[in-house]
């Protein structure tokens, strides 16, 4: 069983699989038109895992903002007015792994597969429970980094 992790810690990890992920990553070529970003018209909504969440969190907070609003358009809440992610150094690793089909579709699994389970274990190092849609991940998360930024 692995020790528990603190929420500073956990975001540390999920920043370190991210970075691992920017020096190596597949082919792509996104458009940036963001329409990955709209969840109810592609029927697809990324799940996060609590360190995701947590690193989320942190950068709207840092960017800002204190609570999170859904979108009423069914739009990712950090997808801007402008069409641009407002979190980009902070979203998560389905965003960064899209599975937009005008830049190529999901990477292929047996690529991602060592930083998913990672992520997994940091799910479960911080007491977790796998992955939650990111509305609802990123909203518990929030109390978390409020209730630090408060400390």
């Amino acid at each position: 069983m692995s020790a528990p992790m603190s929420p500073k810690q956990a975001m540390a990890a999920v920043r370190g699989v991210y970075a691992e992920l920017a020096a190596r990553p597949p082919a792509r070529a996104c458009t940036g038109v963001a329409d990955c970003c709209r969840f109810r018209l592609t029927g697809r909504t990324p799940y996060l895992t609590l360190g995701e969440a947590l690193v989320a969190a942190a950068a709207w907070r840092a960017a800002g903002r204190a609570g999170l609003l859904p979108a009423v358009d069914g739009a990712c809440p950090f997808l801007g007015g402008s069409g641009r992610c407002q979190i980009y150094e902070g979203r998560p690793f389905g965003c960064r792994t899209h599975f937009c089909a005008a830049a190529g579709g999901p990477y292929p699994r047996h690529e991602v597969r060592a930083w998913i389970q990672t992520l997994e274990q940091i799910d479960h190092q911080l007491g977790g429970h796998g992955g939650v849609n990111l509305p609802t991940a990123v909203a518990q998360a929030m109390t978390v980094v409020t209730r630090k930024n408060r400390n």
